[in-house]
């Protein structure tokens, strides 16, 4: 089988110049993400803004990423999911750079909603491109490395973050991708010569991508505006948009996202399910931590980040051993056992008080890395290879719209939960014991989430046999 068109390039080499590239996007995009977390204390502080408002500093971008994900792998699949990417980091190093600048907040969440499309753009094309030119023997080793490098993106992120907020301000964060961006780009450009695109020919639903963009809007900014009127209504326009976007891509030829994958696929379903519940239950776990231990415990940025540096470090020396385990074992039970020590981490954060000592705080974030090491890769490799290869770019597209649909109910929960609790002020003393209140509640439905996916992980059924029986 030939990965690529150059005759010059021989196929090992191939495959490693896209991990290559493939890794430094995927360690690219989580580093900003929580080199950002930690900023967020010094950007309500330079904008004034209220803590509703700065949740929008990452919900903004996550959303953005989760209403794009699913068009764009349709896209990639049809024109190159080579293409898609380079396209993707241009736009997301030249807004990073741009961000850099804003004088305004509300101004910079719309910049993050910019910054998210070349997210999106990099996210689902990344997994599709690994799958394409990885055989299915070797393909959960390079999904654990890219998986690795997300990890480290996540590791460095919070520490270097620290840094840079505290000696040049949190606009350097953005700063510094903008180099990074460009290698990548000069790498895409020189190696990435093959389009990959076995959709060819195949037509965008363009009304399907219009009502899945317009009702995912309308749940996550109707979860913002809770317990208001507006809020409850918007979340309910959310049902007869999700039915009807479920209904055409099941009548038409070319849907943008093929719901039959989930009708005929119990590994596929399952897996997705599960890392939806497994993201929606941790994602928030850095954000609330980061304002805890820089307001409550009153640590610097650099202090806090060093904190949180703990989890993603696991996170990214485990994750290739679990996914080439995952070539041999079954996804299910390493998974699960990933799910169940995630739900313990999280158990224990919700013991969070004033007085909680370090110890605790340590331990629970070392278990929560152990468990989303176990989790991720193997979940990640049952999902791509039950899958023709057609449908690489639509089922890498799934893999990333669970992640970022995990990643917006998590963020959603959490703003509701503070907007409760502390309402449309600034995180101030006399505010913590609300703020407290709303850290301990988001925990507990955090941990009562991840035990509900434990089922879910673990009952998906065989991967391998299923690999063997379809040929992927």
């Amino acid at each position: 089988m030939s990965y690529s068109s150059s005759k010059n390039i021989p196929n090992h080499t191939v495959q490693k110049i896209v991990l290559l590239i493939v890794a430094i996007g995927a360690f690219l995009t989580p580093f900003m993400m929580s080199a950002l977390n930690i900023a967020l204390p010094s950007i309500q502080k330079e904008f004034s803004a209220d803590a509703v408002l700065l949740s929008w500093v990452a919900t903004s971008y996550i959303l953005a990423t989760a209403v794009f994900l699913v068009p764009i792998g349709k896209i990639a699949d049809i024109y190159g999911r080579g293409n898609m990417y380079k396209w993707g980091f241009i736009v997301f190093t030249v807004v990073s750079f741009a961000i850099g600048f804003v004088p305004t907040i509300e101004l910079l969440i719309f910049m993050r909603v910019l910054q998210g499309i070349g997210g999106a753009m990099i996210m689902t094309t990344g997994m599709a491109l690994l799958t394409s030119v990885f055989p299915p023997q070797e393909r959960g080793k390079a999904l654990g490395i890219n998986v690795s490098a997300v990890y480290i993106g996540l590791s460095v992120g919070p520490f270097i973050g620290g840094v840079l907020t505290e000696r040049l301000g949190w606009q350097s964060i953005f700063l510094l991708i903008a180099p990074l961006g460009l290698i990548v780009i000069f790498l895409s450009q020189k190696y990435l010569k093959d389009e990959w695109a076995d959709a060819k020919g195949e037509k965008l639903d363009i009304l399907g991508s219009l009502i899945y963009a317009l009702t995912l809007v309308a749940l996550v900014y109707g979860s913002t505006l809770l317990p208001q009127t507006i809020g409850i209504l918007l979340m309910l326009c959310a049902i007869p948009g999700l039915i009807f976007f479920i209904r055409r891509q099941l009548s038409i030829p070319n849907p943008v996202f093929q719901m039959r994958l989930f009708q005929n696929n119990r590994v596929f379903t399952f897996s997705s399910i599960a890392a939806l519940i497994n993201y929606a239950g941790t994602t928030a776990v850095t954000f609330l931590l980061s304002l805890y231990l820089q307001y409550i415990k009153a640590m610097t940025p650099q202090q806090a980040g060093l904190i949180l540096i703990i989890q993603p470090i696991l996170m990214a020396v485990l994750s290739p051993y679990a996914g080439r385990l995952s070539d041999k074992k079954e996804p299910a039970v390493i998974a699960s056992l990933g799910m169940a020590g995630t739900a313990l981490g999280l158990f224990l954060l919700t013991f969070l008080s004033q007085d909680t000592s370090l110890v605790l705080i340590i331990s629970a974030l070392i278990i929560l890395g152990l468990g989303f090491a176990l989790f991720s890769s193997p979940n990640t490799n049952a999902i791509m290879s039950t899958v023709e290869k057609k449908y690489y770019g639509i089922a890498s597209a799934a893999v990333s719209t669970m992640r970022m649909l995990g990643q917006m109910f998590s963020m959603a929960i959490v703003t509701l939960i503070i907007s409760l609790q502390v309402g449309k002020n600034q995180i101030t003393p006399e505010f913590y014991p609300m703020f407290l209140k709303s850290i301990q509640i988001s925990f507990m439905l955090f941990t009562g989430l991840c035990l509900i996916g434990i089922y879910f992980s673990y009952s998906r059924g065989d991967v391998h046999q299923k690999s063997k029986t379809t040929g992927h």
